[in-house]
């Protein structure tokens, strides 16, 4: 039989295997491509079969189904409703009816014109005898205060003391015996750990969300820049400024203070180890003693190195130096790259500030400095930070 002959007989049996072929593989693909992935066959649950959640720590195997609802039920009781009054100034360039020319020959009308503006937040009692933890930016210029309590008291709030360089602040009420939060160690927490927000966002009070802790050491200002907050997807909207960010165990881990209103479940809280560190100079001195040099810092980049003359990049560079501080008394100086803190050798300006903030109020640090080719070293006696600074002192010093 010929090559034409062979052709001629096989090929509707080839066509018809070819295609059979193609159409099993069509049905392979589609089942791989819309089945569960999982690590390996075994942890396929099987039907009517619970999936079994491996523990990571002891917290995590006491989680049942009402954790959530008891630690809400306990810590709910300490969380109060803040209603707060202020006045702002209005421009009345914003009512273009005011800015007729024929209206003004006819009518005195001012620049600006004083309005009240009511407001509402959220804290928490940190102790019985009425003292309230809550954000600095929900009682800032507020003429009245009143708080309410979770079983429906009210009572008006007067402020004791405020953070200039974080958002919190410590509001008293006279009320005795009150229930109050326990402050956890927000220095424990790692990503992925449970966290519940309590608070009254849009006036609704003791409103419960739950999530995760989303990342740690985050910045408001520069998401690429390291920081000081707790990012978190536990749900949190206007109102719950100031209200407690909570883990498992009930311990308040954090302060709710912000959100990107253009993300979903991008919010943030103020480590609580921040404020448990100065709220006893909060209610006893109505203010937070810090001690302080008054330098802005940067990191030393390659090209920063190369240009000062510097084999390698360890130091900070002095960006700027505050006017009146400690560091202009002593010597310091715009351009001088800090090698050592104290005999320390530096890496980050965050190393600086530990060190500076470790020492008390007319404690001497002692400065090894980069400065016109050669090194020098200048000792600067530590000074108190100031109650108010600009934003960007308060942030970088």
């Amino acid at each position: 039989m010929s090559f034409k002959e062979l052709k001629k007989h096989y090929l509707p049996y080839v066509a018809v295997a070819v295609i059979s072929a193609l159409i099993s593989s069509f049905v392979v693909i589609q089942y791989v491509q819309n089945r569960p992935l999982y690590a390996s066959e075994n942890q396929v649950p099987q039907p009517h079969q619970p999936v079994q959640v491996a523990a990571a720590s002891p917290v995590a195997t006491a989680l049942d189904e009402n954790t959530i609802a008891d630690v809400a039920e306990r810590v709910s009781k300490a969380v109060v409703n803040i209603d707060t009054k202020r006045v702002v100034q209005v421009s009345m360039s914003d009512f273009p009816f005011f800015n007729d020319p024929f209206f003004r020959q006819f009518f005195d009308v001012p620049d600006t014109r004083s309005r009240t503006v009511p407001a509402q937040g959220s804290g928490f009692i940190i102790r019985s005898d009425g003292y309230i933890l809550t954000n600095k930016h929900v009682i800032e210029k507020a003429k009245e205060i009143k708080v309410t309590l979770g079983d429906g008291r009210e009572f008006n709030g007067k402020v004791v003391g405020a953070d200039p360089l974080y958002d919190f602040a410590v509001v008293k009420i006279n009320a005795k015996n009150l229930p109050t939060v326990t402050l956890g160690d927000s220095d424990k927490i790692r990503p992925g750990d449970l966290a519940i927000a309590i608070g009254n966002p849009l006036g609704l009070q003791h409103t419960v969300t739950a999530g995760i802790i989303s990342g740690l050491a985050r910045s408001l200002e520069d998401p690429r820049e390291s920081g000081s907050y707790i990012q978190t997807d536990a749900a949190i909207n206007p109102g719950n400024s100031g209200g407690p960010l909570v883990n498992i165990r009930g311990e308040v881990i954090g302060i709710n203070t912000a959100i990107i209103p253009s993300a979903q479940g991008i919010g943030f809280a103020i480590p609580i180890n921040q404020p448990k560190a100065v709220i006893n100079d909060l209610i006893n001195k109505g203010k937070v003693t810090r001690p302080w040099i008054g330098i802005t810092m940067q990191e030393l980049t390659k090209e920063l190195a190369d240009y000062f003359g510097l084999p390698d990049t360890q130091g900070i560079v002095v960006t700027d130096v505050v006017p009146g501080s400690p560091a202009e008394k002593y010597g310091l100086r715009r351009g001088d790259v800090l090698r050592e803190v104290d005999y320390k050798k530096i890496t980050s300006a965050k190393q600086v500030q530990d060190l500076v903030r470790a020492k008390r109020i007319g404690d001497k640090v002692l400065f090894r400095v980069w400065r016109d080719g050669g090194y020098r070293y200048v000792t600067v006696v530590i000074g108190e930070m100031p109650t108010s600074l600009p934003d960007s002192e308060s942030q970088n010093e």
